[in-house]
C-alpha cells in the first residue's frame, strides 16, 4: 500500500456535534444554530491531523429526504464546521433507507468514494461513529472501527468495533496507540 494515504473517517452527529437525543435515539441538528461542537472535537482531531492522517466526515442526512431539512441548510452545518475543526472533506448521503442507496450506511459506498478520491489505505485507516451503521460501515469497507458509545436504545453493529470509547479524545488516543 505504498503511496496511499491514511485517513481517520468520522461521522458527523454524535462525533463531531453533538446530537439532539429524545427517546433513547439521536437526531442531527436541523440548523447551524441547533449545531454544537463537541467539546473535544477541536483537540482530538488536531491530534489525528499532526499524525498525519486526512480527517474525511461520512454522514447519512436522511432529513433531506424526509423532507425536515434541506440540502443548503446540510451545507451551512459543514461550512461552519470546516471553520471550527481540520477536516479534509465531507461525503454525504441524503437517501433514505427505502431508497437502497450504496452510499447509506450501513453500505460502504461513501468511504470507498472518499478512498478512490484520496488515495486511501482502506485497512490502514479508522472510522469513529456512535451508531451501528458506521461501524457495519466501517467494516465493509475493511476499516479499523472505533464506537462512541452513548448506550442509544438501538441495534448493536453486526461486527464488533475495534473499540468501545466514551469520548472522542478516547477514540484518538486509541487510534494512536495502535499506530505505536
Amino acid at each position: 500500500m505504498t503511496g496511499k494515504r491514511k485517513a481517520v473517517f468520522l461521522d458527523r452527529d454524535g462525533v463531531l456535534n453533538l446530537p439532539l437525543v429524545r427517546d433513547g435515539k439521536p437526531y442531527p441538528p436541523a440548523t447551524v444554530t441547533e449545531t454544537q461542537i463537541a467539546g473535544d472535537a477541536p483537540s482530538s482531531l488536531l491530534r489525528l491531523k499532526q499524525h498525519g492522517f486526512l480527517l474525511l466526515v461520512v454522514t447519512n442526512q436522511p432529513d433531506v429526504r424526509r423532507g425536515a431539512t434541506s440540502p443548503e441548510q446540510v451545507e451551512e452545518i459543514h461550512e461552519f464546521l470546516s471553520s471550527q475543526l481540520p477536516l479534509d472533506g465531507f461525503f454525504v448521503c441524503y437517501h433514505d433507507d427505502p431508497d437502497n442507496c450504496p452510499c447509506r450506511k450501513p453500505k460502504p459506498g461513501l468511504l470507498l468514494q472518499a478512498a478512490a478520491l484520496h488515495d486511501i489505505d482502506l485497512p490502514g485507516s479508522y472510522l469513529i461513529g456512535d451508531r451501528w451503521r458506521d461501524i457495519d460501515a466501517g467494516s465493509a469497507a475493511g476499516c479499523r472501527t472505533v464506537l462512541i458509545d452513548y448506550h442509544y436504545h438501538e441495534r448493536g453493529a453486526a461486527t464488533p468495533p475495534g473499540a468501545i470509547v466514551s469520548s472522542l479524545s478516547e477514540a484518538a488516543d486509541w487510534i494512536l496507540k495502535q499506530e505505536k
